[in-house]
C-alpha cells in the first residue's frame, strides 16, 4: 500500500520541483551591473574601503586598541616618540561616511606631558589634528587614483 501512496504524490512532486526550477530560472538575467573598482563608495567593510586604508597607514606609528571596519572607527594606544619620551600622544580616526569626501573623516587626539611620576593631560593643537586630516584624505586619494590606473 505504501508504494501506491508513494506513486500518487510523484505527479505532485514533480510539478513543484518543475516550479521551483522556472523560478531560480528568471534570475539568471544576463544585464549584470559593472562593478567600478575605483567609485567613491567602496563599501564591502562598512566604510570607504580607502579612507580605511589611508588611516590605518597614517597612525599606524602607534600600537592599535581597536581597529572596527565595519563602525569605521580607529583607536590607538599612548605612543611616546623615542626623542621626546616626555610626551605621549593617542589618536582616534573616525570614517563618519562611505564616500570619498573630506567631511567623511574626522580625528580626535589626546596628549599628555610627563610631570614627575605621572602623565598630565596637554592641550593638542587644532593643527595637528587638521594635518592628520590631511595626510589621510591625500592618501586615499592616492590609492583611489592607483585604482584607477589599475
Amino acid at each position: 500500500m505504501s508504494a501506491v501512496k508513494f506513486s500518487t504524490f510523484r505527479p505532485a512532486r514533480f510539478a513543484l520541483v518543475c516550479a521551483a526550477l522556472a523560478t531560480l530560472a528568471a534570475c539568471g538575467g544576463r544585464d549584470r551591473p559593472v562593478a567600478d573598482l575605483a567609485a567613491s563608495q567602496i563599501t564591502t567593510i562598512g566604510v570607504n574601503s580607502y579612507l580605511w586604508r589611508a588611516a590605518l597607514e597614517t597612525v599606524s606609528f602607534a600600537p592599535l586598541v581597536q581597529a572596527d571596519s565595519a563602525g569605521g572607527v580607529i583607536i590607538t594606544d599612548w605612543y611616546a616618540n623615542p626623542s621626546n619620551p616626555g610626551e605621549r600622544v593617542k589618536v582616534t580616526v573616525t570614517i563618519l561616511d562611505q564616500d570619498l569626501r573630506a567631511d567623511a573623516i574626522r580625528v580626535a587626539a589626546s596628549r599628555q606631558v610627563a610631570q614627575g611620576n605621572a602623565w598630565v593631560d596637554a592641550p593638542v593643537q587644532a593643527a595637528t589634528v587638521q594635518k592628520l586630516e590631511d595626510i589621510i584624505l591625500t592618501k586615499a586619494r592616492d590609492l583611489r587614483r592607483q585604482a584607477v590606473a589599475s
